[in-house]
């Protein structure tokens, strides 16, 4: 059976976007398939919704030739502070502070608002020619063959591909027809999130407050404007959000405290409830797993779009290198050296934030005071601190070319 594209992607999300992008920008022939009709995802309006992007996922972003218009509005993330406390309290003593005058490659990160990511994701789809787009279907069934995989969509065509990508969130339909399990469980937490403006600058200062219920994260944007993504317990958190905006503020205020002067809410809020999936593999015959079909996390140190983008990067460049070699790039040994590359750091990211969780989302008295003392004992160990900060920069590790700013 003739190949109709080289690489199908089911889900056009973000991930799923900045793969096509990359094979495309290689050589290689996409073609993408989402549930959304086009016209939703091409609007642009603010909703709160915002990513803190790593140095490596900046970089990335740079390589795929989309830095350049979103740095216009992106605001750099110049410093981190880490406490922990209870709500109305404020933080306790040990507060555990990362510069990013200590890194050589410049702000730790930058926070990029969803309104801006992905119309400039979209428009570049828009402009490549080796990428197809079938918007408002969806893959339906799959068969992995010697030479290609058949894909059935919801309209009744049929495509065929040397390789099939999965980027379809942690619930992948594509993933589950594949027969890949998943270790998988619900923290009972809920993430409320949304955007506020305040009366005082924030100095790009990034801020992560542990509570009893889970953390708080202020993560600064442009202007005089914060984004929120506070944890409560799942029963809480639908109260919470079932407020008016004046109730809303009134239960965030005392989280939150007065530090930027009076808070308004900007935007849209949202609810996503929390917890871990992790796949027992990350390829299957002719398949690879991206992002959320892989593994999604705890959003408690922000990694969830940045390990997605690392996928995008390691996963590109094995696809592209296998083609240049002249190998079929759906073979099981091409798609292998992803897996290798990507499952570890993904496996050991799932357990750290389930485990960070686990150790400040509580209020033992035993536990705060020996967390505190670790939070004041990293912060007077320049190397410690350090190394924790290139990790969260995605520095650390093989590093594929787009991570590194290059192109494939």
């Amino acid at each position: 059976m003739s190949i109709n594209t080289d690489v199908l992607i089911a889900g056009g999300g973000l991930n799923g976007a900045a793969l096509a992008l990359a094979l495309a920008g290689a050589g290689l022939s996409v073609t993408i398939v989402d549930p959304s009709p086009a016209r939703i995802r091409k609007r642009a309006g603010f909703d709160g919704r915002s990513y803190a992007m790593a140095i490596a996922s900046q970089r990335v972003l740079a390589a795929l030739g989309l830095w350049q218009e979103l740095q216009k509005n992106a605001q750099p993330i110049l410093e981190i502070k880490v406490s922990d406390g209870r709500p109305g309290e404020g933080p306790s003593p040990f507060v555990l502070e990362f510069d990013h005058a200590e890194l050589e490659e410049g702000p730790m990160g930058w926070m990029v608002e969803d309104r801006h990511l992905r119309p400039a994701l979209l428009a570049s789809l828009e402009a490549q020619d080796r990428i197809t787009r079938h918007d408002g279907v969806s893959v339906t069934d799959h068969a992995a063959g010697e030479g290609n995989v058949s894909v059935t969509l919801s309209d009744g065509r049929a495509l065929t591909a040397a390789c099939l990508v999965a980027a379809d969130g942690r619930e992948s339909p594509t993933r589950t027809r594949a027969g890949i399990g998943r270790v998988a469980w619900q923290y009972g937490q809920t993430a409320l999130v949304c955007a506020i403006e305040h009366a005082l600058p924030h100095g790009g200062i990034a801020h992560q407050f542990f509570m009893p219920s889970g953390p708080l994260a202020v993560l600064p944007l442009t202007g005089n404007r914060c984004s929120i993504v506070w944890t409560e317990r799942t029963e809480a958190a639908a109260e919470i959000n079932a407020l008016d905006e004046g109730g809303y503020l009134d239960v965030l205020r005392p989280r939150f405290g007065s530090f930027l002067g009076d808070i308004s809410l900007a935007g849209e809020r949202f609810t996503y409830p929390l917890g871990l999936s992790l796949a027992h593999a990350f390829v299957a015959t002719r398949l690879a797993l991206l992002g959320d079909a892989a593994h999604a996390v705890h959003p408690i140190a922000g990694q969830g779009l940045n390990a997605g983008l690392r996928d995008v990067a390691a996963l590109a460049e094995v696809l592209v290198d296998a083609r240049r070699r002249g190998e079929d790039i759906g073979r099981p040994e091409v798609l292998e050296r992803y897996q290798l590359w990507r499952r570890f750091d993904a496996t050991a990211l799932a357990l750290a934030t389930d485990g960070f969780n686990r150790l400040f989302s509580n209020d033992n008295s035993l536990l705060r005071l020996g967390r505190d003392l670790g939070l004041g004992v990293v912060g007077h160990m320049p190397s410690l601190r350090r190394g924790f900060m290139r990790e969260a920069a995605g520095l650390t590790g093989t590093l594929p070319r787009l991570a590194e700013g290059r192109a494939l």
